[in-house]
């Protein structure tokens, strides 16, 4: 997970992800963006949730559909690529997560955990 410090979410920990370009895939767009913002290749992907992100309505204006999903770790080291929107990346077990999670990470890992997409 990379530590946000830009846009919405400040301060909190979230998954690569982020807006799919025009005609993308989904999942096109979740190695394009992990490889983009953590330098990690991945492949292999499962679609674990589709999700409201609600929290930064007031704050910040954001209403996002996010759709999560999981990905089987195919090589590289992780490495802040973006160092305008993250601060660090770092690995967490499921049974020991950071405390501030960014909506989007919160809501994929709860329905992940229920086994439920939506």
């Amino acid at each position: 997970m990379g530590l946000r410090k830009a846009s919405h979410g400040v301060g909190e920990w979230s998954f690569p992800g982020g807006h799919l370009e025009f005609g993308e895939r989904i999942f096109e767009g979740a190695k394009r963006e992990t490889k983009e913002e953590a330098g990690l290749d991945v492949c292999e992907f499962t679609l674990i949730s589709v999700a409201d992100e609600m929290r930064y309505l007031q704050s910040d204006g954001k209403h996002y559909v996010n759709i999560a999903v999981k990905a089987k770790y195919n090589g590289g080291e992780p490495k802040v690529m973006e160092p305008e929107k993250c601060e660090q990346w770092r690995w967490f077990s499921l049974d020991s997560l950071p405390t501030k999670l960014f909506e989007g990470t919160e809501l994929a890992l709860n329905n992940f955990k229920r086994g439920k997409i939506y």
